[in-house]
């Protein structure tokens, strides 16, 4: 990555500061344009991601993307939110809604807060679509990396916490697909006794390491929900909503799937 794009993020990208060059989140500009250089590698080289799609991602204003998750690890948020970086201009930097429990994480949960990563509480999410940011949630959560290989892209337990912020903030939401992840890093078991600061279970990796799977992902047209924010308040509304989006997903998946010509190719 070239020290343009550096300068774009660090000091271009739309940001909240705080005072002393952090947001109320902590998220530090500097911080990630750093993150996103040294990731440059992963990104071109290894996983060799390929997007289509970007322009579907909304230049300003408040947006959801909601996306699949899969492997053992979450490389595919990072590979997601490092293309939205790298590809939206100007440039957007992506708000990750994490797991409660990812805050209590020792080292790990300051380094996040600076990349942008914020805990999915209902009030941080309202905070950070009433200052018109661009958030990212995988409402599959642990379920989505902790499926069997067999059901490898096909969403796991959906939950609909983002219909109902959708809906109430009249906010777009950009569905977006990610294939590679579950060849790249499966789970081959779990320590469900281990729950250390939160964590449902201990993953077990069934290699290592990545291994350098071709990342591609789609991004499908905004979808606007015509619901008044009233109706945030009617669950069988939120879920047919949060239906709407899940359906999305799946079918870009699917036709992303049926288009590839290998996994690592």
């Amino acid at each position: 990555m070239d020290s343009r794009t550096f300068t774009r993020i660090a000091r271009d990208a739309s940001f909240h500061d705080a005072g002393h060059g952090f947001d109320v989140f902590g998220l530090h500009p500097p911080a990630l344009a750093s993150v996103v250089a040294l990731s440059a590698p992963l990104y071109d080289h290894y996983f060799r991601v390929q997007s289509d799609g970007i322009a579907h991602i909304p230049a300003r204003g408040a947006a959801i993307v909601v996306a699949n998750h899969g492997g053992t690890l979450p490389v595919d948020a990072g590979m997601l939110c490092l293309d939205i970086l790298r590809k939206t201009d100007p440039p957007r930097i992506p708000r990750a809604i994490a797991d409660r429990f990812v805050p209590r994480l020792p080292l790990i949960s300051t380094l996040f807060a600076r990349f942008g990563v914020v805990a999915g509480t209902p009030a941080n999410v309202r905070r950070l679509l009433d200052d018109d940011e661009l958030i990212v949630i995988w409402p599959e959560g642990v379920s989505g990396m902790a499926k069997r290989f067999r059901d490898r892209y096909r969403l796991q337990d959906w939950n609909v916490g983002f219909a109902e912020h959708a809906i109430r903030h009249r906010t777009p939401v950009i569905p977006a697909a990610v294939l590679g992840p579950e060849e790249s890093w499966p789970l081959a078991g779990k320590l469900r006794a281990f729950h250390a600061f939160g964590a449902p279970y201990l993953p077990l990796p069934a290699v290592p390491l990545p291994l350098p799977s071709h990342y591609r992902i789609q991004y499908g047209p905004a979808i606007r929900f015509g619901a008044l924010p009233a109706d945030a308040d009617d669950p069988q509304i939120v879920a047919e909503a949060a239906e709407l989006v899940r359906r999305a997903v799946q079918q870009l998946l699917d036709d992303a799937r049926d288009a590839r010509r290998g996994i690592f190719k």
